[in-house]
């Protein structure tokens, strides 16, 4: 094993095993505070907060938190929403938890519930919202905002916010007007028309006059005492700061940043070593990558450990001749691991590839400007040995072609002779020439010296 390779292991591993060391017991030290929260706390209603965009890290903690009242066997669960909605798939998920769920829920709309936000409260056994909000504006857009105008998928959310409704007596065609602007509504109970080209909304008042809310309340308490418990206890469960950490680390922007630099990084620290620093903040960030996967619960140790494994693999293919074999399987093993951890594996194969192109880019400016520290220069001997360092090549000998000379031994057909005061290996064409004769010259072709027998005859 070569030095380099001893320096880049001394300098990765101990990243990595701290890495696998905080995967393993922070879980383990969040359950135990979940646990030791849901004992001392009671089990009587729940009260959970949805008030962020609606994505892979609230369903993550959505579903933590059912669980918790679950096995707490509250009674009810309070539902705080307040969104402009997020991922359709999130909310889908969120909302099969919630319909399925033991505990009857009470969805109260704080501020705004749009999107697929309405969805997740159309869920709800219950539909409670605060003076001043709304509800609805449910059409799906794309990642820039966009109105997604596709035939399909605007029919396949149409009905899924319909059947939505219907799950508590609510009338499905306000459901689809929220999502389909084709659709023309008569609101009778509102006094008006909703008309084509418009996505429909509404307010906590009219959601009351068209039967979408059940009631009114400004407040958590108003809210319980309408459930008529007796003296109850109230369990409100909020997101940890190791979630929240988690929930941004996984949001698809930050994910792709970390992936940048997690790549440029460690591809930095190999071709240009000796930096340090890009090396340590490459194994970092990709440590928060699967930090925040792990704690949201999309990647498990495998995962972690086939990464690994795949750095590993990436850093032996630089000093052990393997043919690139190393090479492939360590960038198989890292691009399955980042994939495998991730929670949609289509868009983490996109992340991927703009985190891969990004890098690219930035590992080339880093190489060429620091291209003297290369790692392809510990295999390119740069010393000279020129005549000013007082090496000296292989003499020309062409200078001894016509020259006369005395032979120092018998020539059979190779031997030795004198030519200009200087000892040279000759040759003969096939003869015997014996020692003390004068020779000359003929041939020099590179350093055979090619020599015949002179005599007055000889040109």
């Amino acid at each position: 094993m070569g030095k380099g390779t001893k320096w880049m292991i001394r300098r990765l591993l101990p990243i990595i095993f701290l890495l696998l060391y905080v995967l393993s017991i922070v879980p383990a030290a969040f359950a135990a505070e979940a646990s030791s929260q849901s004992e001392s706390v009671g089990s009587t209603v729940y009260v959970i907060r949805a008030e962020q965009t609606i994505e892979s890290g609230l369903q993550k903690f959505l579903e933590r938190s059912y669980a918790d009242a679950e096995e707490a066997r509250a009674q009810h669960i309070v539902l705080i929403i307040n969104t402009l909605g997020g991922r359709v798939d999130s909310a889908e998920e969120i909302g099969h938890l919630i319909r399925t769920s033991k505990i009857p829920t009470v969805a109260f709309v704080q501020g705004k519930a749009v999107s697929a936000g309405t969805y997740i409260a159309l869920n709800a056994k219950q539909l409670v919202m605060e003076p001043g909000s709304t509800i609805g504006a449910a059409a799906v857009v794309d990642g820039s905002g966009t109105l997604v105008t596709n035939p399909k998928v605007v029919s396949y959310w149409t009905e899924e916010m319909k059947e939505a409704a219907k799950l508590n007596g609510r009338d499905p065609n306000i459901a689809a007007a929220m999502v389909n602007p084709n659709i023309t509504l008569d609101l009778k109970e509102l006094g008006r028309t909703k008309e084509k080209g418009d996505i429909l909304s509404l307010s906590a008042s009219d959601a009351l006059k068209v039967g979408y809310a059940d009631f009114t309340a400004t407040s958590i308490t108003e809210v319980i005492d309408h459930l008529s418990l007796s003296q109850p206890n109230i369990v409100e469960v909020n997101a940890s700061i190791i979630e929240r950490i988690a929930q941004f680390l996984t949001l698809p922007a930050i994910m792709t940043l970390l992936l940048v630099i997690g790549i440029a990084g460690v591809a930095i620290e190999l071709i240009v070593p000796g930096f340090g620093a890009p090396g340590i903040i490459g194994i970092v960030a990709f440590a928060l990558y699967f930090f925040g996967h792990y704690i949201i619960g999309f990647a498990g140790m495998e995962d972690v450990i086939l990464f690994v494994l795949g750095i590993l693999l990436l850093v032996s293919e630089l000093f052990i001749s393997s043919f690139g074999i190393l090479g492939i399987l360590g960038a198989i093993s890292l691009i399955m691991g980042v994939i495998m951890a991730a929670a949609n594996p289509k868009e983490a194969v996109l992340s991927l590839a703009l985190a891969l192109a990004i890098a690219a880019v930035i590992v080339f400016i880093i190489a060429k400007r620091f291209q003297s520290r290369g790692i392809w220069n510990k295999f390119i001997l740069r010393d000279q040995l020129t005549t000013e360092q007082g090496y000296v090549s292989t003499a020309n000998k062409s200078t001894y072609l016509g020259k006369r000379g005395l032979t120092l031994t018998p020539l059979r057909p190779a031997g030795t002779a004198q030519i200009d005061k200087d000892r040279v290996d000759v040759v003969t064409a096939g003869q015997f020439i014996p020692v003390d004769s004068e020779i000359v010259v003929v041939k020099v072709e590179g350093t055979r010296v090619v020599v015949q027998q002179w005599n007055s005859e000889t040109k």
